[in-house]
This record gives C-alpha cells, structure tokens and sequence, in this order.
C-alpha cells in the first residue's frame, strides 16, 4: 500500500489473481438483494447524516477493492445514473468486473487494476467511496483512508470496514497455526487447502477450534478456507482502534452500516429497569463508549462497517421525535427509493384492495422482525411511489380515505389526520422505509 510492507500486498495480490473474488456468476443480479442494495445506495447514508435526500445521477463512485464487481454492480443498480469506477490489485479481477457490469448493460462503467495508492493518479474526485473488505487487510489501513479522504468531495461519504478482532478471533487463531505449518509462506494453493482440510477432519468435535470455526461445508466451498484460514494480511480491530484509525485518517464516524443491530438497549431483558450503575452512567457514555460494551457483551459482527466523510459536513439533525408539528407542516415525504419497484406497487395495491395489511418488510428487511403496514396507512402512502409528497397532501389524503371515525362516525378533523399521519411517518421513518425531509 505505502510500500511498509510490498512483500505482503504482492501476496494479497497474487492470492486474488489465483483465485478472484467473490465467486457470484456473471449473470446473477442484485435486483433482489434489497438490503445490500439499501446499504449501497447513497441517500442512505446522506440522510443519515444530514435528513437530506440527494439525487444519484451524476454522481461519482468508486469501488475501491472492486474484486470481480458484485459490489460495483450493486452500486450501479442502487445508484441509478451515477457513473461508476472500479479498481483492484488483481488483473484478473478486474477484467472479470468489467464484463460483469457489460452483461447487465452499464457500459459506461470504468476499471483500473491499480492500488490505492495510484487513486490520485485517476484525477477525479468522488461522491461516494466503496471499500468493501479490503481496509483490514492492507498493511497502514490509515495512509489508505488518507489518500481517499484526498480523492472525496467535501460532501463525499466513505463506506469501509475492519474485520472484528473480538468475533473472529477464533479464527486469527487458526491462522496462527496455519502459519507455524509453513502453509502461508506463500500465495496459498490447492495442497494449502487441502491440509487445511485434513487437519480440521483429523481433529475431535469438541476441540474448541473446530466447534468455533469448521463447517462440513468448507470441504465443497474452497473459498472459506482461503478467506478464514489462509486469507493473507488478514487481522482484526476493536471499536476503539477503529475510532483511533478514523481521527488519524483526518475522517469524521457518521454511523455504523448497520447501526439497528449495535443497539446496546436491546442486549438487555428489562431495558427500562437497567442494573443500577448502568442506569446511572448510559446517558453519558459517549457513542463510541456504548459500541465498544456492545462489542464486548455480544460480539456477532464479524465485521465493523462504517461510514465516514469529512469533518464538519454534518448539518444539524433533530431527531423526528423532537420534531414540532410547525416543522410537520413543512416536511416533505419521500419512499426510499429502494421501495419503489414494481413488485412493492403490486403488492401495496392488492393489500389495499383487499383490506389486509402490507408487509413492508418482505421488501426491505431492515430490523429483523416483521413490518406491516395497515391497508388505509398503505392506500395514504401511495402516492410516494410516482414522487415525493409534502406532509399536507398526505393529510388531505387520509381524510378522503377515512372521513369519518369508524367507531363515532364523526368527521375526521384536519387534526386528527395530521397526527394519524404523523404518527404513521414518525415510525416508518425510524425503521428507514421513509425519509422526511424538511424544507427550510
């Protein structure tokens, strides 16, 4: 990367060159990998960050350690009109993108099989950057997030990731012994594998290496044995040197990728009647304070994925549940545009008609447990898959659709609408399936 380690980084190179990843076939698309194509898609992020909602086309991306394209193919379907450009260390991988993303008719798409450190080399500036399961293997992760801080529009947002030293340790254990048996002195192949292989059979169940690591499977799929056991550069970071890496780097923490699933309240069975000392000191534990107990009461995530960008882009943020109704009345409502397919507008239209309710997360499954949405709160909805709609039409809306109180039958007041609407929104916001933006 910075030339601390080219022996290192010839191995990472030649490791992918032999055997590029990830394996997807040409032909197979993302079209229905909804939430991969959430997290690629760049209003999720801005929005996170600044309760704005941008326009993609236009926009420049870079996949930074592209591998053989899936992830720029996901870019460039949940970026619709962005230009993308991908680069690797591996030529051949690189070749393999290129025709990736031409089997799926984005032509215009660019490849370079250069490293990090020849970015600036392109010339241009970027909107967004992709660097997917690369940051932990290269030997100075800082010095390669300071060169795409130096390519990132001030604007611009960074999506990386460090593998997780506390969930993959099991792991970095293998690859310890792995290494005292010669097996990653060099790029590894198939007898590598396939030592591997006898080694972890010829062990009993209940060695705790085998119970934390092995699966049967890994026989038939090669390629988990070269990302987990063999796999070169490969070591793990914690939340605090991850917050350490990003302050170097001269970048500012925006959010985790997938911030639902760090939340710390949720670890616990009472969360409103927390142990004493921590009642007390949670609502002073800085963020990264309350990722870091996470981590270290329940660490599932193989990976720390993030975003990031420039210090100070952040505007100011309020909360929706803070909001004031005058900062209601001013809101406009926009669907994620990953909601707005036709397999979400046939199934809203037959929930409607049928008076059942829709679930929304068969579509886009963000929290992990069911959504549904009511069939009138759907019929209300509507609208926002042509285009966003200010908070006011979907009022009027509400009330045409239930003009009087089904138990009463009194006439549903502008008031009352407001705040059923209102309600609806707040809770769709929170689980991401809107966006409120307002406009002042």
């Amino acid at each position: 990367m910075d030339n601390q380690n080219p022996d290192l980084l010839e191995k990472i190179r030649q490791q992918f060159e032999d055997s590029p990843y990830p394996i997807n076939p040409l032909d197979h698309s993302p079209k229905i990998d909804y939430l991969w194509l959430y997290i690629q898609n760049l209003i999720t992020p801005y929005y996170l960050r600044n309760q704005r909602v941008i326009e993609t086309p236009g926009k420049i991306i870079l996949d930074a350690g592209c591998g053989t394209g899936y992830s720029s193919l996901v870019l460039a379907e949940a970026n619709p009109g962005a230009q993308i450009i991908g680069i690797d260390l591996s030529e051949k991988s690189v070749a393999i993108a290129q025709q990736r993303l031409q089997v799926h008719g984005f032509d215009k798409a660019e490849f370079y099989p250069i490293s990090i450190e020849e970015l600036p080399k392109l010339g241009k500036e970027f909107d967004y950057i992709n660097c997917d399961e690369v940051l932990y293997l290269l030997p100075n992760p800082v010095s390669a997030l300071q060169i795409m801080r130096s390519i990132l529009k001030p604007e611009g947002i960074i999506r990386s990731n460090l593998h997780s030293s506390v969930n993959r340790f099991p792991y970095f254990r293998a690859q310890e012994l792995f290494k005292m048996m010669g097996l990653m002195d060099d790029t590894p192949q198939d007898m590598a594998m396939e030592l591997v292989c006898e080694t972890m059979k010829a062990l009993k169940d209940q060695v705790l290496l085998k119970r934390q690591t092995w699966d049967a499977s890994f026989e038939e799929n090669r390629n988990n044995i070269l990302t987990n056991y063999l796999l070169q550069g490969d070591k793990g970071f914690t939340i605090p040197e991850m917050f350490s890496i990003l302050e170097a780097s001269g970048l500012e923490f925006i959010s985790m990728v997938n911030w639902r699933q760090w939340d710390l309240i949720s670890l616990f069975k009472e969360p409103d009647d927390l142990p004493m000392f921590l009642g007390m000191s949670l609502p002073e534990t800085s963020l990264q304070e309350r990722l870091h107990l996470f981590e270290l009461l329940h660490p599932v995530h193989r990976l720390l994925d993030f975003w990031c960008g420039h210090p100070n882009q952040a505007h100011p943020r309020i909360p929706v549940t803070e909001w004031a109704n005058t900062d209601w009345q001013e809101v406009r409502v926009h669907l994620h545009p990953q909601l707005s397919t036709p397999a979400v507008r046939d199934e809203m239209l037959r929930c409607i008609i049928q008076l059942s309710p829709f679930e929304i997360s068969n579509h886009l499954p963000l929290t992990g447990v069911q959504s549904l949405v009511d069939s009138t709160i759907a019929a209300c909805l509507l609208p926002l898959l042509e285009s966003a709609q200010p908070m006011s039409s979907l009022v009027e809306r509400w009330q045409q659709l239930r003009p009087v109180h089904p138990i009463t039958l009194e006439a549903t007041t502008p008031e009352e609408a407001f705040e059923l609407v209102k309600q609806a929104l707040t809770g769709l916001e929170e689980n991401g399936y809107v966006l409120l933006e307002r406009q002042s």
